[in-house]
């Protein structure tokens, strides 16, 4: 069935105002105090009174302690509502004076996520909320560092515009805008700060485009305009699917553009870098695969960018080319770890991220080397820095860290380690009681070496078994992070252990573990995940009779692939889930020959190996299905077809699609129902 149903906040947080009443818990000072009792000499003797006086002033002690403790607002699991309300920062530009603009980000009871745009010293003094349109999403700073440019909505489209800054306040007229026919995607600034590059589409507008959609490639090129919105021109415009945003070099005379075969029309995936300038393209070399992220290296005599060597479709390894042409070589090949990230700076750095198992940190590529640089300790550096984009100005950059006890954060480098200066987040946290996360290594029934992060409940008793959810996560070729996971956190305040498993496909592994998953999603990853289970119950911490597995995307489809091979979950959740691999792969918004290449008219049973709708007989656990109904990624009938077979046959399920929602929901009233049916499910199919 389908539903709307809005899931309303309670307020655990209203006796914080309540605590902060100094009458309250601090009035005993001016009625136990020693100093107003000392002056009543006549009711009793010296030694009378200081037995009173002392035995007064512990009582006050006590009290004193007492009042502290039960004038505090007591702390209450992590729950939907705080997810709804957290809020989390993340940099996002610097001036070329050093100052740091970031994005605060929160959600509430209904609606989409709520957007603030802040200003901030590197010393974290002077923070400042600006006062900017909700159509307006800034990019970056302009030369001067007066303006903010960015992403403005005009009639539906994103549009290039610059909107003057004065005290704290944009202005509610930009200075200029590009206006391009089908909008922008990205827009990059030369390092002059002359003139802007944009990503669009070439093509004319759709005259009929609120009648019918045209199911074709899409096309993206190179627009260059000055700053002032004047002489903008289509450059090599023989290049129609620009990736990614494009990387001006020093002089701002051409730029390094990567392009990749599109979804439609292509089966296998490859990739092409070419030198774009005025006068036309240069190209420079041809990638039998899949490749993201470019960046003038070695003075500009190369192009660092990642790729990979595998069939599966996620760039992992650091490679370079000269910037002349010529074969491209992969220059991390031994790298334990997935190098996920890639940009440079008009110093001259080439920054990575890497994940280091469900850890990441920042490092620099230099004469051929990965050096790390920064890491955040308990936690994870969350992508790539954010610098000064002209050559002008300071090196100044700015990072978002997190840990599993504090949203993310912007740090700047202090030294050799990361200082952080915001703290959106701490103070809802706070009030809030949450129990250890660690990481978590074991090793399958086949011997492979697995890692994973688990979450305990508030509380939690060494030798206590608890009700126990595994949560494998979506991607596939993906990994949990070491930061604050909501769901697992909702899960964890129920009551359950929660452990969320780096199967086989993981990033963060190295290549071998990674490309592990091609063409073996429905076993390998799903004995990776299955053991998880073997290894909570094994350490004291699952209760054998009450398991569940919850998973979106990805993880929605081993949720749902799960069921059909063990009857051991006594509810399970999916959202989002792959039930049908040979529709699938033709079907969704993206390539997804990084799971199988084969063709699935030549080979359908390859596809139907995995494909929970063929087992769905087998099922025995009670299935929640979640899908959105504007679900492009994982089209929504994927959910519907495995819904109507289970029913078909009688089986305990249920679905739940959401209005106008894509791969997740983006309104809150309908990600805080999500919640709600995850708990509901569990409490009634899971229950103690």
């Amino acid at each position: 069935m389908a539903r709307h149903f809005t899931f309303g906040r309670s307020h655990p947080e209203e006796g914080a105002i309540r605590a902060e009443n100094p009458s309250e818990c601090g009035g005993w000072t001016r009625r136990g105090s020693p100093v107003s009792r000392a002056n009543n000499k006549a009711k009793g003797s010296v030694d009378e009174m200081r037995q009173s006086l002392a035995m007064r002033w512990w009582l006050g002690i006590a009290l004193l302690i007492a009042g502290t403790v039960l004038g505090q607002p007591a702390k209450h699991p992590f729950t939907a509502n705080d997810w709804a309300t957290l809020r989390d920062a993340r940099a996002a530009a610097v001036s070329a004076d050093g100052t740091i603009l970031y994005h605060v980000t929160f959600g509430g009871e209904k609606g989409p996520t709520h957007d603030e745009w802040w200003t901030i010293a590197a010393d974290g003094s002077h923070a400042a909320k600006l006062e900017i349109s909700d159509d307006f999403s800034p990019m970056g700073f302009t030369a001067d560092g007066g303006k903010l440019y960015g992403a403005w909505k005009v009639n539906k489209q994103r549009q290039l515009a610059i909107f003057p800054l004065q005290d704290h306040k944009a202005s509610t007229v930009p200075s200029t805008v590009v206006l391009l026919p089908r909008g922008i995607g990205s827009a990059e600034v030369s390092p002059d700060g002359k003139r802007f590059a944009i990503v669009a589409d070439p093509r004319p507008a759709d005259a009929l485009e609120d009648v019918r959609h045209m199911v074709e490639a899409p096309q993206s090129s190179l627009y260059v305009v000055n700053a002032d919105g004047t002489m903008g021109t289509w450059w090599c415009s023989g290049l129609k699917s620009v990736e990614g945003a494009p990387v001006w070099n020093a002089d701002g005379s051409s730029l390094v553009l990567l392009s990749v075969s599109p979804h439609i029309g292509h089966h296998n995936v490859s990739s092409a870098i070419d030198v774009c300038g005025e006068t036309g393209a240069r190209h420079v070399t041809d990638i039998a695969n899949i490749a993201s992220g470019l960046a003038w290296a070695n003075g500009g005599k190369e192009i660092a960018f990642l790729s990979t060597r595998s069939d599966v479709l996620t760039p992992e390894h650091v490679w370079t080319v000269a910037s002349t042409g010529g074969i491209a070589a992969d220059r991390t090949s031994d790298l334990q770890g997935t190098a996920v990230e890639l940009s440079g700076d008009p110093q001259g750095h080439v920054w990575v991220a890497v994940a280091h198992g469900v850890q990441t940190d920042l490092e620099e590529f230099h004469d051929g080397v990965l050096k790390p640089v920064y890491r955040w300790p308990e936690g994870v550096v969350e992508g790539l820095p954010k610098g000064n984009e002209y050559a002008h100005g300071t090196g100044q950059i700015a990072l978002s860290v997190g840990d599993p006890n504090h949203t993310v954060n912007v740090a700047v480098p202090e030294g050799d380690h990361l200082r952080k200066i915001t703290h959106e987040g701490d103070t809802q946290l706070a009030a809030i009681e949450m129990g250890t996360v660690q990481p978590v290594h074991w090793k399958s029934k086949e011997g492979i070496a697995l890692e994973g992060i688990a979450t305990f409940p508030a509380g939690y008793a060494e030798g206590k078994k608890y009700p126990f959810l595994v949560l494998p996560h979506g991607g596939p070729e993906s990994n949990d992070t070491l930061d604050l996971d909501p769901f697992s956190r909702m899960i964890a305040g129920l009551g359950y252990v929660v452990l969320q498993p780096e199967y086989r496909g993981s990033t963060g592994y190295g290549e071998a573990f990674l490309a592990a998953i091609y063409q073996h999603i429905g076993d390998r990853a799903y004995q990776d995940v299955d053991s998880a289970t073997d290894y909570a119950i094994a350490q004291g911490w699952a209760d054998p009779d009450h398991l569940a597995i919850f998973g979106w995307s990805a993880g929605g489809f081993m949720t749902s692939w799960t069921v059909t091979q063990t009857g051991r979950y006594k509810a399970a959740i999916e959202g989002a889930g792959i039930t049908d691999w040979g529709s699938f792969l033709w079907t969704s918004d993206i390539a997804q020959e990084d799971y199988d290449a084969r063709w699935t008219d030549e080979d359908p049973e390859a596809f139907r190996k995995f494909s929970a709708v063929a087992y769905a007989n087998k099922v025995t656990t009670p299935l929640l299905i979640l899908h959105g109904e504007a679900d492009q990624r994982v089209p929504t009938f994927q959910g519907t077809e495995y819904f109507q077979i289970l029913a078909a046959r009688g089986k305990t399920v249920r679905m739940v699609t959401y209005p106008g929602s894509p791969h997740f929901p983006m309104l809150w009233e309908q990600r805080l129902n999500v919640m709600q049916e995850l708990t509901d499910w569990l409490a009634k199919y899971n229950k103690n």
